[in-house]
């Protein structure tokens, strides 16, 4: 079955009425990238779940005019997914951020871990944190999905803990933890928080920080893997678990 390509439009503009008018970078994709022609189908989403279902009715110099067929709210599923992803050397980030989103991941938290080599600071930090938030985006619609992944500020090691203390499950990727993700007990509501390493892995007192706020370390498997592939395998294994 082929799906519908999906294009992000506001909600105030979806949310109502019988013919949308797509234009904007959106629009312009639609009809001269995509070329669609009238009568192919395409979804509108906000972002925030809201999924309309049109058809083509004609294609402008700027964009589109769509004909809703009908309109959906996707709930936020449970339990939430959240990556708690260490600052990583090159576009290592990216790509977990990338893929994290493709799988699935309702959160991703970008954290400072005290051995990351790469550092966000002042203006660097704002730009790299606008270029996870635009892969997400170009993900989530790759991946045809109408509620997009939530990508916070840069986290402390003192904020990734208060975020385990609260959660429904926290767990930590460790290459030495005897807990496997595929067996750990997960549960049905609230959220799994996901904490990966760095480069250089995590410090003993980061350990000691996590465990003492109430996480359990785990491990994925007998190979090493890393930073930018381990949390997407082990949310693949929590999704397998809990929604797939």
């Amino acid at each position: 079955m082929t799906t519908s390509p999906v294009f992000l439009a506001p909600k105030r503009l979806i949310e109502g009425g019988d013919r949308v008018v797509l234009d904007g970078p959106e629009g312009r994709h639609a009809a001269k990238v995509r070329r669609l022609a009238p009568g192919e189908a395409l979804d509108l989403v906000d972002g925030d779940g809201l999924r309309v279902r049109c058809l083509v009715d004609v294609v402008t110099a700027d964009g589109l005019v769509v004909l809703v067929q009908s309109r959906a709210l996707e709930l936020d599923p449970q339990p939430r997914v959240v990556v708690i992803q260490a600052l990583a050397k090159g576009d290592r980030g990216e790509r977990a951020v990338e893929v994290l989103t493709e799988v699935g991941t309702d959160e991703i938290v970008p954290w400072a871990a005290s051995r990351s080599v790469t550092q966000w600071r002042a203006d660097r930090g704002d730009r790299a944190l606008e270029r996870w938030r635009s892969i997400a985006r170009e993900s989530a619609k790759q991946s045809r999905r109408a509620r997009f992944p939530v990508i916070t500020r840069l986290a402390t090691t003192g904020e990734v803990a208060a975020r385990l203390s609260a959660a429904a499950c926290a767990l930590v990727l460790h290459e030495d933890a005897s807990a496997h993700v595929g067996t750990h007990p997960l549960p049905t509501s609230g959220e799994v928080v996901l904490v990966v390493g760095p480069e250089g892995g995590l410090s003993p007192g980061e350990l000691d920080d996590f465990r003492g706020a109430g996480a359990t370390t785990v491990r994925l498997g007998p190979s090493v893997l890393r930073t930018s592939t381990a949390g997407v395998v082990a949310a693949a294994v929590v999704l397998s678990r809990t929604r797939w």
